[in-house]
């Protein structure tokens, strides 16, 4: 997913200086007006690229992102530079996503085989020299990823630090995350929810507005659940689960987040860093209280079974030890 954001001539210009100059030992760029331009050329280069890092120091901001080209490697070799997309979890989501979206766009433009490997870095820590080491280490284990593999790689990293638990489908939301408006009809039908109007309430996200709005509330069969769910765009589902266990009449509030493997990468972010916002809503304005959250790829794996596993795990029953009895008494 590309943002269709192009490489102004004043970067292409930088860049070529950057390229020529072994005086500089790097450049730094942002995004302004939809084009990608230069801020910064860090200078004057020494011969240890550990003891230039410090040029970055006085840039990073804790909630501003940047574009860092670096001169790595010598300039007598084949692609010498690294880009460094640094984008920190306080900027705004925006431009996280922006940024996200344009962090090959950079490299393409400026010249793809001019750079060695591009990185994907959300603190401080990871641009400084050991920062790089450590990099450099993950970098020998694993195998050679594409460019399209490495975002989908920082989506699952968002993802796992937003909420743990995916294979047990059991679901942490995580105290942080991205805090997103809601509109009053979804907090009208969230509060419909709490009254016992429906019992399906599902919310989605409008990417271009950034805001969580109302996809539908009916009332629907446990049955009927997985169909009603969207199986290509990622949902927030709050669903009254009416059911009898053990004799008893039973009807916890789920929250359900389903995110397909074939939603966007824009998509799978905003969602991921986006679920405290959902609960809050649910929490906070409609006082519902959320008794079991789930996790799911995909509306399928939704269904009686696999709930009622989760609201009530079996307990296995130990046999208690019988001693074995003496030879000869009955």
């Amino acid at each position: 997913m590309q943002s269709g954001i192009s490489a102004s001539e004043e970067l292409h210009s930088a860049f070529k200086a950057l390229v020529s100059s072994s005086n500089q030992r790097g450049l730094l760029c942002t995004i302004t007006k939809e084009s990608l331009t230069p801020l910064t050329v860090l200078e004057p280069a020494t011969s240890s690229f550990d003891d230039d890092l410090s040029l970055l120091t006085p840039h990073l901001q804790p909630n501003v992102a940047l574009y860092i080209i670096l001169r790595r490697y010598p300039s007598d070799e084949n692609a010498p530079f690294i880009a460094v997309t640094y984008v920190p979890d306080a900027a705004p989501v925006r431009q996280k996503m922006l940024f996200a979206s344009t962090r090959l766009t950079l490299v393409r433009e400026l010249g793809i085989e001019r750079f060695r490997e591009t990185i994907f870095a959300t603190t401080t820590e990871e641009l400084t020299k050991e920062g790089f080491e450590k990099h450099d280490r993950h970098v020998k284990l694993e195998a050679p990823l594409t460019e399209e593999e490495q975002s989908l790689g920082e989506v699952k990293r968002k993802e796992a630090e937003e909420g743990r638990g995916m294979g047990e489908r059991k679901s942490h939301v995580a105290s942080g995350g991205t805090q997103l408006p809601v509109s009053d009809e979804a907090v009208q039908a969230l509060k419909g929810l709490a009254e016992g109007k429906d019992n399906l309430v599902q919310l989605k996200i409008n990417i271009a507005t950034e805001t969580i709005e109302l996809a539908s509330s009916t009332s629907t069969p446990i049955s009927s659940l997985a169909s009603s769910i969207s199986a290509t765009e990622p949902r927030y589902t709050f669903y009254r689960y009416e059911h009898e266990y053990n004799g008893t009449s039973l009807s916890p509030l789920l929250f359900i987040y389903t995110c397909p493997s074939g939603s966007k990468i824009k998509e799978r972010m905003l969602y991921a860093s986006s679920r405290r916002s959902a609960l809050q809503i649910a929490e906070e304005d409609a006082r519902l209280k959320i008794e079991k959250k789930i996790e799911a790829s995909s509306p399928e794996d939704i269904s009686a079974e696999s709930i009622d596993s989760d609201l009530h795990p079996k307990v296995e029953v130990k046999k208690a030890f019988e001693r074995p009895r003496r030879p000869g008494r009955k």
